[in-house]
């Protein structure tokens, strides 16, 4: 499912030995109990006209909580930002943006980080492609343990 989530119940049913009713009933819980968290589409972006893809270190001025929370507010909010983590180490956060050009992202940057305070420094990096791009969880790593 992690590959395809529309692959037939009665298919994936038959790789493990179980009845289409069975797996939605096991497809049901896991949506329950949050093990499932959402089912979307990957856009093509190039298709889209949104190709440039930009990896952003985001420093702050400050490492109080509520500065740290104010910070996962707004990156949540700006559409452009596909993935944001809150990391250890010398930086707060690393970005994943994805924008249909530089200019774009320059007024972007404008908006989100010269205009606080907050932010001590960032660091840009223009991805020159993606090699790959994936959120598939590797479960037969977690099987065998």
């Amino acid at each position: 499912m992690q590959r395809n989530n529309l692959t037939p119940q009665r298919d994936i049913g038959e790789q493990i030995g179980l009845s289409a009713a069975a797996v939605q009933r096991r497809i049901k819980k896991m949506r329950e109990l949050g093990i499932i968290q959402n089912d979307f589409s990957v856009i093509d972006r190039e298709k889209i006209g949104s190709n440039v893809t930009i990896l952003v270190e985001v420093f702050l001025d400050s490492e109080k909580i509520e500065v740290v929370d104010e910070f996962k507010k707004i990156f949540k909010s700006v559409p452009e930002i596909q993935q944001c983590y809150y990391v250890t180490g010398e930086s707060d956060f690393f970005l994943v943006i994805v924008v249909p050009s530089m200019s774009y992202y320059e007024s972007l940057t404008r908006r989100i980080f010269f205009g606080n305070k907050n932010i001590k420094r960032f660091r840009t990096v223009v991805v020159m492609g993606i090699t790959k791009s994936s959120l598939e969880i590797p479960l037969s790593v977690l099987i065998s343990n």
